[in-house]
């Protein structure tokens, strides 16, 4: 099964997100994550044994605890880019609160499931939504000037909403031609 654990923006959010994306739409190269699976990915684990799921699922729940993060609101707003304005890969829109308890959260599950055997991260933590992946760089510069501008504004203009996060899911990606299709294998709730 190939893995991951987040937290995921609800429905309410989709079209909003789909907003932020049109912001995008002529600039070749993009591959735009479908919105209704919008998601914070707080650790990226790959393809994990089934038999691995109650032992991983225990120590989701500790880690989980272990951050002593009660349910709190983000507010989802602006865009970045990885790595850089120069070198995109990755299209992302931003947190504007929140981002606390996310770190917390992801340095917990970090610190239980590098324990476990799983690859650590190799870069730091940024709380933030994939919109798009460049597959190519034709359509960098208004990648880049759209990005620009959102660095720029207010902040009224590139705000997605904001949501109360309540729990983390353990979640299965499953790669089709369509796209990767998630579906949630556990819930862990914030206490």
């Amino acid at each position: 099964m190939r893995l991951f654990v987040s937290v995921d923006l609800p429905d309410d959010l989709a079209e909003p997100v789909a907003d932020l994306q049109a912001e995008f739409a002529d600039a070749s190269g993009l591959n735009f994550v479908d919105p209704e699976q919008a998601h914070v990915t707080l650790k990226f684990l790959g393809e994990v044994d089934e038999d691995r799921l109650p032992a991983l699922t225990d120590e989701l729940e500790k880690a989980v605890d272990d951050s002593g993060v009660d349910p709190f609101t983000v507010r989802y707003g602006g865009l970045g880019v990885f790595p850089s304005l120069e070198y995109i890969s990755v299209v992302w829109l931003g947190v504007d609160s929140g981002g606390e308890g996310l770190t917390r959260l992801h340095e917990s599950i970090e610190d239980r499931t590098t324990a476990m055997g799983f690859d650590p991260e190799d870069h730091e933590f940024t709380p933030h939504v994939t919109l798009a992946r460049m597959e190519h760089a034709g359509g960098k510069e208004l990648v880049q000037d759209v990005v620009r501008a959102s660095e720029d504004a207010d902040g009224e203009e590139f705000a997605v909403g904001k949501t109360r996060v309540e729990e983390v899911r353990l979640t299965e990606s499953t790669l089709t031609n369509d796209g990767p299709v998630y579906s949630t294998v556990e819930s862990i709730p914030l206490e």
